[in-house]
């Protein structure tokens, strides 16, 4: 039913979007900019991408004036990153749009291999995981990624955003107060400058922000060959399966067909490919027929196609003063594994409550410099897991779900306790999930504050002053192990003390971890 209720839902969704604006679109756009210049932004986001979309609904969510504009007219069209990871799906409970995200998404299928127009056999591409009590996602999770910029942008609106398209980043400047941006409408007009505080490049790939700040890449081509990524419909192929057509006997040639939930469309890879910037429906049909057993003309529709190369490469930092690199602009991953998307949303939820934090909160400046101290060495190792798998070195399995990856070398991380065991949480670890005592503690945990909580042991008479932290006591809870646990607004322990120290030692040391950032605020108590 959802299928036949979905087709040609982004032809309607932009009609939608076009008798919402009521005007013509061209002149909005000169109207909307030239508002901008008349006032001034915390922070300025530049692209619409799933880094950016992320980053503003956080920032809204904690009062934070974001400006957002993107280059093109509307929101990606294309499927390209489908794959959601657990510890995504987490952030998207935390933003409010899980709901959404589990509505219009599905399991991954599992794989079918063709040989010469038969089926070949089952190919399990990912490893079966079971929902536990502490990580109750799995994943990944397939949504094409229009579909989730559309859910972030509608979230975004909700919280009092928007995003501001067709306008073109063609200068930036910085001085000790603020960025001083050149934008103007991609269909013409006069430049307009704005200010924020701060500005952010989720800009991909090809970043004008990161060519404005020089800030080098440093990388590799992991494949020679270029790959074609396209959306299609071809309705004489079964939906029950990713079907995957391995290369010809001398090597050349692979595709695969990767069925949409809740859509018509089928997501198709193919190596080799054509190049330009523009790919005909033909040349897909094409390859389509080239490379599998299904003719050209059974392609019935072709509703988005890219080419790209396949590289790696990661920014060689991550800030430039008062300008940020998150997503594709800071790092270019091989589309296997999953991992490129995945990556970019964690990047934009750790920048997000960091920001805030000195904008809003008074935290110390020095707190924004956790971000590439965090995210470089994480993102670094993403990319190496991502092509790694490309070339057959390394499974799909734990490590592609990211909820392994910690802060534990983090600044901002510290452990009091000692003669844990080794498999023990500790600080620097994300908080995991888990029901106890009529408290959900994902629940608990979602929205802008930090969270202390209390397992099997008294909290702190005294506790620490960050804004709106709210705090829990539970009974016995052997995943988190007894003790006193600060959880970060990103989900991360921030700090950990145990129940057998001096509750007043503990609470001093808690203190002055809380120096580092923010000042005094009211405490709201759950528990």
């Amino acid at each position: 039913m959802r299928q036949n209720e979905s087709e040609n839902e982004r032809e309607r969704e932009r009609e939608r979007e076009r008798e919402r604006e009521g005007k013509n679109e061209k002149e909005q756009r000169h109207e909307v900019i030239a508002a901008l210049a008349d006032r001034r932004s915390d922070v300025l986001i530049v692209g619409a991408g799933p880094t950016g979309l992320v980053l503003a609904c956080d920032l809204a969510r904690r009062g934070v004036r974001a400006l957002v504009v993107e280059r093109s007219p509307e929101l990606f069209p294309g499927s390209r990153g489908k794959g959601i990871q657990p510890r995504t799906l987490e952030v998207f409970h935390d933003l409010g749009v899980l709901g959404e995200i589990m509505r219009w998404g599905g399991r991954a299928p599992i794989g079918m291999t063709w040989q010469g127009g038969t089926r070949a056999g089952e190919y399990r591409m990912f490893d079966d995981v079971e929902s536990t009590e502490d990580a109750p996602y799995t994943g990944p999770w397939i949504l094409p990624q229009w579909r989730t910029q559309r859910i972030l942008l509608d979230r975004l609106r909700e919280l009092g955003g928007d995003v501001v398209f067709g306008v073109e980043l063609t200068g930036l400047d910085q001085d000790a107060e603020a960025v001083t941006a050149t934008l103007i409408p991609t269909g013409g007009g006069s430049p307009v400058t704005v200010r924020a505080g701060y500005a952010v490049a989720a800009d991909g790939g090809r970043s004008t922000v990161r060519r404005l700040v020089g800030i080098k890449m440093t990388g590799e081509r992991v494949d020679p060959a270029p790959m074609l990524v396209a959306d299609v419909v071809i309705p004489t192929l079964d939906r029950d399966n990713w079907h995957i057509f391995p290369p010809a006997a001398d090597g050349t040639g692979f595709a695969a067909l990767c069925p949409l939930p809740h859509a018509q469309e089928f997501q198709f890879v193919a190596q080799p490919a054509p190049v330009g910037s523009e790919i005909p429906a033909q040349d897909v049909r094409a390859l389509v027929a080239a490379f599998t057993h299904i003719r050209a003309e059974e392609v019935t529709e072709v509703r988005w196609a890219s080419d790209f190369t396949v590289n790696a490469a990661l920014a060689d930092r991550f800030r430039d003063g008062r300008v940020f690199l998150a997503g594709d602009a800071a790092h270019i991953h091989s589309p296997a594994g999953g991992q490129g998307l995945n990556t970019s949303v964690q990047d934009a939820y750790n920048l997000g409550w960091k920001l805030a934090a000195v904008l809003r909160d008074g935290a110390p400046e020095a707190l924004l410099d956790t971000y590439e101290e965090e995210r470089l060495p994480n993102a670094a190792a993403m990319l190496g897991l991502s092509t790694r798998i490309h070339r057959g070195e390394e499974r799909r399995g734990a490590a592609t779900r990211q909820l392994g990856l910690d802060q534990r070398d983090s600044s901002l991380t510290r452990e009091t306790r000692t003669g844990l065991a080794e498999d023990a949480l500790t600080a620097g670890d994300r908080a995991p999930d888990g029901r106890r005592d009529g408290l959900r503690l994902f629940d608990l945990y979602r929205g802008t504050h930090f969270t202390l909580l209390a397992v099997d042991t008294p909290l702190p008479d005294r506790l620490p002053p960050l804004p709106g932290l709210r705090t829990a006591q539970i009974g016995p809870y052997e995943v988190y192990g007894r003790g006193l646990y600060l959880v970060r607004p990103d989900g991360y322990i921030a700090w950990a003390g145990s129940a057998t120290d001096p509750l007043d030692a503990s609470a001093d040391d808690l203190h002055a971890w809380a120096a580092q950032v923010t000042q005094p605020h009211r405490v709201e108590s759950h528990g």
